[in-house]
């Protein structure tokens, strides 16, 4: 068997891309998307159909030109989501603009529209996730939403404190990141890490058995990998989501997968109760998740920002 297929095993394998034809290759249980990797799937030919096909259905939108962009952008992300429905047996995450990192009620309004958009297409919203920044706003927010039946996968999060937030808040799955924790202890210590050693796969190491030693149901699912060692290290995390060119190293190794993570687990950190201000404080004592957190909301709304020019672009050419 290979890595791949061992790995499975253990862990719901979830693809990291808005690129279809990876998707039917490696057979994974769900897909996430961000505005990144539908920037990067939009660029492709390929894909020019849906671009298409969105800017046709919104010419009926009404509003000034930032709704109709902002109309236009969600129901890029849902036709990108259906398609990849039609291929993974699944969920899809599909984020909220990273703007409204800060704002509860708009993240919340646009989750929703999401939702609908989804629902009007046939469905069902128990099969999509809408990704939220890991913010004490996003945080809230998804919250409500989870009361509301949607299901909510907090992203950009790298810290234990982040995780105990949306564990009390019942949120349904939570993306600790790897890859982007690693590169900071990299770039601010001059050193290189082993997988055993990574601090990302520590921090994602200690949220799972926060969870699993304090009963708390929400998904823990991996995120951000620099390399397959770091996967093989989390083997038998709830759900690891892995990039296709991560994916191709996995299936093209025969070597022997060892389960690193148990459900059992029962070794963690006490429940604790966070309200805004401690969890305000304890991410202020934590460098590195305060500036990643923050790093990563700016690269994605430079993304959408771009996405959102491009697609500005076409509504003008669609209207000449």
């Amino acid at each position: 068997m290979s890595l791949l297929d061992q790995l499975k095993s253990m862990t719901t394998v979830v693809a990291d891309t808005g690129d279809f034809e990876s998707l039917a290759q490696y057979k994974p249980q769900d897909s996430t998307t961000n505005p990144s990797l539908i920037f990067q799937a939009a660029q492709m030919p390929a894909y020019s159909k849906l671009i298409d096909e969105a800017i046709e259905v919104n010419e009926s939108t009404k509003g000034s030109k930032e709704e109709k962009t902002a109309a236009l952008i969600d129901r890029l992300f849902v036709d990108f989501g259906r398609e990849i429905l039609k291929i993974v047996p699944g969920r899809v995450s599909t984020e909220v603009d990273a703007r409204l990192s800060f704002d509860t009620e708009a993240t919340m309004a646009r989750a929703r529209g999401i939702i609908k958009l989804y629902e009007a297409a046939g469905i069902d919203r128990k099969r999509i996730l809408i990704k939220i920044a890991s913010t004490w706003e996003g945080i809230r927010a998804a919250e409500v939403l989870q009361k509301e039946g949607i299901d909510c996968n907090l992203t950009l999060l790298f810290s234990l404190v982040q995780a105990m937030a949306c564990a009390e808040a019942g949120v349904f799955l939570i993306s600790p990141f790897v890859g982007r924790i690693l590169d900071w202890y990299k770039k601010s210590t001059g050193k290189d890490f082993a997988p055993e050693e990574d601090p990302g796969v520590l921090s994602v190491r200690e949220i799972y058995n926060y969870y699993k030693a304090n009963d708390i149901k929400t998904i823990v699912m991996g995120a951000s990998f620099r390399n397959v060692g770091e996967i093989e290290a989390l083997a038998g995390c709830d759900r690891l989501t892995i990039a296709p060119a991560l994916l191709d190293e996995l299936a093209k190794d025969n070597g022997t997968l060892a389960r690193k993570l148990s459900p059992d687990a029962k070794k963690g950190e006490p429940k604790v109760s966070l309200d805004e201000k401690a969890f305000r404080w304890m991410m202020n004592e934590d460098a590195m998740a305060t500036e990643k957190l923050s790093e990563g909301i700016r690269a994605f709304a430079k993304d959408l920002g771009t996405l959102r020019s491009n697609v500005q672009k076409e509504l003008q050419l669609a209207a000449a």
